[in-house]
């Protein structure tokens, strides 16, 4: 058969947009795709740590850029190829709903708008104020565009611009470009007057209200045009450097994350292959001394001769996995507090699976801190040990404490919370997802499975953060057709855990929805009425500013409770970038201030900035309630014999 003669490429004039120049004369550059993936976890990662891999930016390129036309043989094989997956995930995805039973709503939005709207039209002054606003605005930005269009030399500032930080509208061409200029800001102004009109919805109730304010802003972001190949400048360049391969790469993309999840899309934001855990992530030496059926206990290896006589018991959250306290050597806090002469004790929790179904929050607390207690003594003859709590791990100390303290059990003598959540009346944007049609709902799909999937966690996590961690990667992924950039952080953000049905449902109802715990006697573990105002032992309390899982005015208030000695210190960034910041790496800074007053505005009003990292605070602090030290304890010397090394079996657990 005859070779077809290849067409001849179409070379038309393109600016740093990559569409066609409006206008002869004006010197053309062009960027290639660096892909938009950036931000942070509901943890607080900065937009810098998760830039995925990619092109340079920036780099010059040639007045004339041409459209490279597909190989029509590899686009057919790569067609029909997502032709026959796609076809076998929705057979898939046909048979999995004709097995479930779904709620019309079970996230409950479609009565909050109904209300919002009912509020809006009985008082439809603010929306004819709000529509009179934002015509006016983009009269101003008509009349703009067509000055920048005839050449106008005085062309006028913008009438809108995106906030600092946006990363969405960092290609040149959203400014350079007049065609993409007025895209952006006509989407900026949209979404200036949709969101001030749900904000000033009079007679809402506050539930209601941060509903229709989270969820409008869902949809805001979805619908922002860098998410679209057509709206997009450095999507449309990329298509048209290499042919439309991009967008062939990124459906591949779309339907090995589809596959990934079983139907559900779960979006790929590392490369899962570059980690290995006890390779070159989770790598600090040490051995499993105790296993039960919730959790591993791991003691870290010595690498001082001399340690303080305190053990030091950290309880991470078991919403995910201990090591993010062990990433890497760089910014391991498990490998820093060892070369302190801390005798470091991790609880590493297990994936639960359908057999722990009626596993409750109690258990936790008599399997998680209490049997390791038990096994600490064991392990090195010392009876009073330092406690960590992170994140949910510190609910749970703290309620571990109140219950120790109604029962006399003092071995705790210090406890330090990170990004702790006691008082759950302010509990941010989570609290949208916590109401009794959701609770209902989500309960009623852990009875039939034993738990929550990790990823349905994972997602709503997302969410708070959805520009960064959802929709930049769409565009990445998906758009781009590139590779997500190896990134420790987010692979062990993508590494989710179950949580046991029971138990999350106790957390939720008693915790989030009625704020249980801050009330004498409000919750019960192993049958004893606990009281966290009886909690005497030293407190540290560590939050961070940018937090969107515990805000920190919320975490502040936890030290308006506890009795006994605080300190409490604020740390930059989020919920795991503010909180693994070494000091090696100087990246944030910390908030300090002895006094405690009631209101922690006024707090932060009389605090004192520190550069860089809380850590050494935190270790000064500790250390100061007691120095004694004693020689370095090696895992196996005392009565627990090794079962395994560090990290141990029960990390390596997937959801699958």
């Amino acid at each position: 058969m005859a070779k077809p003669e290849k067409p001849a490429a179409v070379k038309p004039t393109v600016g740093k947009s990559g569409a066609a120049k409006p206008r002869a004369g004006k010197k053309a550059a062009a960027q290639t795709g660096s892909g938009q993936a950036s931000g942070t976890r509901t943890d607080g990662a900065t937009a810098d740590e998760t830039k995925p891999a990619g092109g340079t930016e920036g780099a010059a390129a040639p007045e004339f850029a041409a459209f490279k036309l597909p190989d029509p043989a590899v686009l057919g094989r790569s067609m029909a190829d997502i032709a026959e997956r796609s076809q076998r995930l929705v057979g898939d995805w046909l048979s999995r709903q004709s097995q479930e039973e779904h709620a019309p709503d079970p996230l409950n939005i479609g009565s909050a708008f109904m209300e919002m709207t009912a509020r809006l039209m009985a008082n439809p002054t603010k929306l004819v104020a709000a529509q009179l606003g934002f015509w006016q605005d983009y009269m101003t930005l008509w009349q703009n565009t067509a000055r920048r269009l005839i050449g106008a030399a005085d062309a006028a500032a913008p009438v809108i611009d995106a906030p600092p930080g946006d990363r969405r509208f960092r290609d040149d061409a959203w400014k350079d470009s007049e065609v993409f200029d007025f895209i952006k800001q006509s989407y900026l102004l949209s979404a200036r007057y949709v969101q001030d009109v749900v904000k000033h919805v009079d007679g809402l109730d506050p539930k209601t209200a941060q509903k229709v304010d989270f969820y409008s802003r869902q949809y805001i972001d979805a619908m922002s045009p860098s998410n679209f190949l057509l709206t997009n400048p450095e999507v449309l360049r990329k298509t048209a450097e290499t042919g439309g391969e991009n967008l062939i790469k990124g459906l591949n993309n779309l339907l090995t994350d589809l596959e990934r999840g079983k139907g559900n899309l779960r979006i790929k934001m590392t490369d899962m292959d570059a980690f290995k855990l006890g390779e070159n992530i989770a790598v600090s030496p040490g051995k499993v001394i105790y296993q039960n059926d919730l959790m591993q206990l791991i003691q870290y290896s010595p690498t001082t001769d001399k340690v303080l006589k305190r053990p030091l018991l950290i309880g991470p959250p078991w919403i995910n996995k201990f090591y993010i306290l062990d990433l890497r050597p760089r910014n391991s806090l498990v490998r820093w507090a060892v070369s302190q002469g801390h005798t470091v004790f991790m609880i590493s929790w297990v994936n639960p699976d359908e057999k722990l179904a009626e596993m409750g929050f109690a258990d936790y607390m008599r399997l998680g801190y209490l049997d390791a207690l038990d096994a600490i003594e064991q392990a090195t003859g010392e009876r009073e040990v330092n406690a960590i709590g992170y994140c949910l791990g510190g609910t749970l100390l703290a309620s571990t404490l109140a219950y120790m303290a109604a029962k006399g059990d003092d071995r705790i003598k210090s406890a330090s919370f990170f990004v702790t959540m006691m008082d759950f009346q302010e509990a941010g944007e989570l609290g949208v997802f916590i109401d009794e049609e959701q609770l209902k709902a989500l309960e009623e799909k852990m009875n039939r499975r034993g738990y929550l999937e990790g990823s349905e966690m994972a997602t709503t996590f997302n969410m708070l953060r959805a520009n960064d961690l959802i929709w930049s990667f769409v565009v990445n992924n998906y758009l781009l057709g590139n590779e997500p950039f190896p990134f420790d952080l987010l692979y062990w953000n993508s590494d989710s855990t179950r949580m046991p049905a029971r138990m999350h449902s106790f957390y939720l109802r008693k915790m989030y929805q009625e704020n249980l715990l801050v009330e004498p006697g409000g919750v019960h573990l192993e049958g004893e009425p606990i009281d966290l105002r009886k909690i005497e032992v030293p407190s540290y309390f560590l939050s961070t500013r940018e937090d969107h899982i515990a805000p920190w005015k919320s975490t502040y208030r936890a030290t308006q409770i506890l009795g006994g000695q605080k300190r409490f210190v604020l740390a930059a960034s989020g919920h795991i970038a503010g909180v693994v910041n070494p000091p090696d790496g100087g990246k944030y800074s910390h908030w300090i201030n002895p006094d405690l007053p009631a209101d922690p505005e006024a707090w932060f009003h009389g605090a004192t900035e520190i550069a860089g990292s809380w850590w050494p605070d935190w270790h000064r602090w500790i250390t100061a309630l007691d120095k004694t030290t004693v020689p370095a304890r090696v895992p196996g010397d005392g009565k627990l014999k090794p079962l395994e090394d560090a990290p141990g079996s029960y990390v390596r657990l997937k959801m699958n």
